[in-house]
This record gives structure tokens, C-alpha cells and sequence, in this order.
């Protein structure tokens, strides 16, 4: 990619698709085109093909993508398949018709079968039963990565993916009704502080492990593989380093300052016991994450908690 190739990053105001827009402007690209959801319903094929006529970008990052927490994932079912289906089928379609150089699509990590095996490598991709409350969000993933595959295989479109991890970062969602893990932790913490609250509770025993990548180095992986890899294999893009929920519980304690107990609430469910990504793939073509998981959680608090996001009413 040149410094003035044109570049579309599709879904530019999500947390990953703000991240990568720094990451090209940090390396001087400087002919990037995006759309609002508004401007632009990807949705809408005649709509998306529209788009691609008048602007033919030569690279595009599909971070674009109907997400949600467990609750909306498990309520919304038929909205999250359908709608996700459509978003990366006309992008994809239109990637090949206007011969775009090449394409990043970007899934999920929960693409893997619940009870795969763990660290989770490329090759256990179809190898089990989904979890249940997010299947129809997964297998839209799923029909995007193989969508890339068959563009490739039929068209030889240089159309690649990549799995990234639980993220974390600027743009996050902090409302404790739709938020992950991390995000509602530093919320609940940063609360306690402000209210000078005895303890915070937390759900679930504190033993389950996760694995968490700054959303940045998600962005710079992500221009690693567009400028370096060209395989048809999907890869996994994560930190290889998983924590338990009372250690990410402990950072966050450390990084607000919170002076209380921590209460486990062990009537409530854990989840899985471990999901970590093999990321063995990546750091062998060279790129590695950069971003410490304390030291990521701190620069995030430091840009949030003086914002309105913790005022988001729950």
C-alpha cells in the first residue's frame, strides 16, 4: 500500500475500526474513505455497490458488524445473523466485482466450538457445537470467513481474515446492561471509588481465564497481516496470555485505586473455564502484541474516567 493508495475502513466509528483508522493516519496514510451506518446502510446491496462505484478503494478493513453483549446476542438472534450476513456478503461481493486489491475481514473468537480444545488454534474452526446464546452471530462470522475462502479459491481474490481476541480500549461500551467484562469492571470500580463504597461484587467464583488485547495492537496486527500475509487460512489475533477474572479484577483494583473487598457472587454462572487463542500462527510471521494488559487498563481509565462515559445510566 502506498501512503496515498485509497483505503476504505468499513464500520470506522466502532472501537476496532476507530483503532485502525489511527494506525493508517499514525503511518501516514493519507486517502482513507469512510461511512456513517447513516450515509451508508452496508445492508443494502444497491447501496453498497453504489459506494464502491463512485470511491473504488483498492484495501479494505471489514471491522463493520452488528455486535452486542451476551443478552442482546441471545435476544436478537435472528437480527444478529441476518443482518451480519447481509453486512459482510455485500461487502465481500463488492470487494470482487470492483476488483478491490485486497481485503481484511475480521470475525471473532467466538467462532470456535464451545468445548474446543484450549489454546484455541485455527484448525478447530468447525470441529464442535457453538455456544448456544451467541450461535447465530458466530456462524455469520463463520459464513464470512468462508465466504474470503471461496472469493479466493474461485476468483483468486486476495481476500484474508483474522480472529482477534476479547478487546479493550478507546470506544468501548461502557453500559453495564451491554457491556463485556473489562468495561464493566472498570465501570463498577471507578463507581465504588467516586461512592466510597466498602466493597464491589463481582459475578461468578473469579476462576475462569480470558484473554485480553489492547484494541491498538489488534490495529497494528491488522495492518501487519494487510502489508505481510497473502495465505488463505484465517489467523488468530490475540496476546497468547490469559488472566483469571479475580487477576483482572485485582488490575483494575490497582489501576482505580479502590481501596475495598472484593465479594464473589458464586450463585452466578462462570462461563466458560478458559478460552484462549493460539496465536503461535502470527507471532511466527513476526508480529507480536506490544500493549501489557495493566499497562492497556490503565491508559484506558486514565481517558475515560474524566469523560461521561461511567454517567451512561445502567
Amino acid at each position: 500500500m502506498n501512503k496515498d493508495t485509497k483505503i476504505y475502513v468499513a464500520g470506522h466509528n466502532g472501537m476496532v475500526g476507530s483503532a485502525i483508522v489511527r494506525r493508517l493516519q499514525q503511518e501516514g496514510y493519507t486517502n482513507i474513505v469512510s461511512r456513517s451506518s447513516k450515509e451508508l446502510d452496508l445492508r443494502d446491496q444497491q447501496q453498497v455497490q453504489q459506494f464502491f462505484s463512485d470511491e473504488k478503494p483498492e484495501y479494505v478493513f471489514m471491522s463493520a458488524a452488528k455486535v452486542g453483549g451476551i443478552v442482546a446476542n441471545n435476544t436478537y438472534r435472528a437480527d444478529f445473523l441476518y443482518e451480519n450476513l447481509m453486512i459482510e456478503a455485500n461487502v465481500i461481493h463488492a470487494c470482487h466485482e470492483f476488483k478491490v486489491t485486497k481485503l481484511l475481514f475480521l470475525g471473532s473468537s467466538c467462532i470456535y466450538p464451545k468445548l474446543a480444545p484450549q489454546p484455541l488454534k485455527e484448525e478447530y474452526l468447525l470441529q464442535g457445537y457453538l455456544e448456544p446464546t451467541n450461535e447465530p452471530y458466530a456462524i455469520a462470522k463463520i459464513a464470512g470467513i468462508k465466504m474470503c475462502e471461496a472469493y479466493r479459491d474461485q476468483y483468486e481474490d486476495n481476500f484474508i481474515s483474522a480472529m482477534p481476541t476479547n478487546l479493550y480500549g478507546p470506544n468501548d461500551n461502557y453500559d453495564l446492561q451491554n457491556s463485556h467484562v473489562l468495561p464493566a469492571l472498570l465501570r463498577k470500580f471507578h463507581s465504588a471509588v467516586v461512592e466510597n463504597k466498602p466493597s464491589v461484587e463481582i459475578w461468578g467464583t473469579g476462576s475462569p481465564l480470558r484473554e485480553f488485547m489492547h484494541v491498538d495492537d489488534l490495529a497494528d496486527a491488522c495492518l501487519y497481516l494487510m502489508l505481510n500475509y497473502d495465505g488463505k487460512l484465517f489467523v488468530n489475533a490475540g496476546t497468547g496470555v490469559d488472566v483469571s477474572i479475580r487477576e483482572l479484577a485485582e488490575i483494575v483494583k490497582r489501576v482505580t485505586g479502590f481501596q475495598g473487598e472484593l465479594l464473589f457472587d458464586t450463585s452466578k454462572p462462570d462461563g466458560t473455564p478458559r478460552k484462549l487463542m493460539d496465536v503461535s500462527r502470527l507471532n511466527d510471521m513476526g508480529w507480536k502484541h506490544k500493549i501489557d494488559l495493566e499497562d492497556g487498563v490503565r491508559m484506558v481509565y486514565e481517558e475515560v474516567k474524566q469523560s461521561d462515559l461511567f454517567s451512561i445510566s445502567a
